[in-house]
């Protein structure tokens, strides 16, 4: 069994999205309090990746058993892995899998449950709550964007949390930035899975809205994500430097333009799906960024 196989049902190039949102926990805290608990830190990180995993896992497993899978066009971006459908595991061992992580990352939380308490047990349970029904009750009531947004936003939250003991205007607002792109990246590449989805029982935003006017929203996530970094760096929440992530402009004009003409088109449509993604992954790690330089700027 090829390691690339595991890789692949983990979707571990999606895995980025919690590496930037830990990882912009940390660097604000850091500029907030000019110090950081590495331990801590590699906890935090180690914990997060493993729920993010299982949540991938158990949702690949569900999909192949509600035989959705089965009736999608798969992309780099969309339509599953393929990893069941091609036989390349077990239900039983991605499932598995999908528990162990959740076990896993629920320790990692567990732990600072102990020592922080009932602010880092209610983030926790959301997370172990919504990875449970996510592949369900979530994604089938047409709320899977506001879960991935609240989820990213908490991610950012626990993080500084679990390092300065406090919830600011700062950290929750970039929490919500943070949250704002992984919920663009779901939506967008919710489209080409659009009519198996639906056949299913599916209820993603998507199928509510339809994909015209879903396609008319493409510009509701990147214009909140900017919005609020305008107001951080006006209201002095955020550096002047967190200006950076505005260079990502031409990418999300590149997708928006072409949205429509491509939303019936699956193979043209992956086109719009990587720009997006390289969009939100690009803008994150930018506002990651600022905060370094910005931490540089003043040591």
């Amino acid at each position: 069994m090829s390691i690339s196989v595991w890789f692949r049902v983990i979707r571990i190039k999606f895995l980025l999205a919690s590496v930037i949102a830990v990882s912009l926990g940390l660097v604000i805290s850091y500029w907030q309090t000019k110090s950081l608990d590495l331990t801590s830190a590699a906890i935090t990180m180690g914990g997060v990746m493993a729920l993010h995993a299982s949540v991938d896992l158990l949702n690949d497993y569900s999909d192949y058993k509600r035989g959705i899978d089965t009736m999608t066009k798969r992309t780099k971006f969309s339509g599953g892995t393929g990893v069941l459908p091609e036989g390349l595991l077990k239900p039983s061992t991605v499932y598995s899998a999908g528990v162990i992580f959740l076990v896993l990352g629920s320790l990692a939380g567990a732990y600072f449950v102990i020592i922080h308490g009932w602010i880092i047990a209610t983030i926790l349970g959301f997370a172990i709550m919504s990875i449970y029904f996510y592949s369900t009750k979530i994604v089938d009531s047409g709320l899977g964007e506001l879960f991935v947004g609240i989820k990213g936003t908490m991610i950012v939250l626990g993080t500084m949390f679990i390092q300065t003991q406090q919830i600011l205007p700062t950290n929750i607002v970039a929490g919500v930035v943070a949250g704002t792109l992984s919920s663009f990246v779901l939506f967008i590449t919710s489209f080409p899975d659009h009519d198996a989805d639906k056949a299913k029982g599916r209820k993603t935003l998507v199928i509510v809205v339809g994909k015209l006017q879903s396609a008319n929203m493409y510009w509701v996530f990147p214009s909140v994500a900017y919005g609020l970094v305008i107001f951080g760096i006006l209201s002095g929440l955020f550096p002047a430097y967190s200006s950076i992530v505005f260079a990502t402009i031409p990418l999300v004009i590149k997708s928006g333009r072409k949205i429509k003409q491509t939303v019936n088109n699956p193979d043209e449509f992956v086109a719009i799906m990587k720009s997006t993604v390289l969009f939100s992954r690009i803008t994150g790690a930018l506002f990651v960024v600022s905060f370094l330089i910005s931490i540089l700027k003043n040591s």
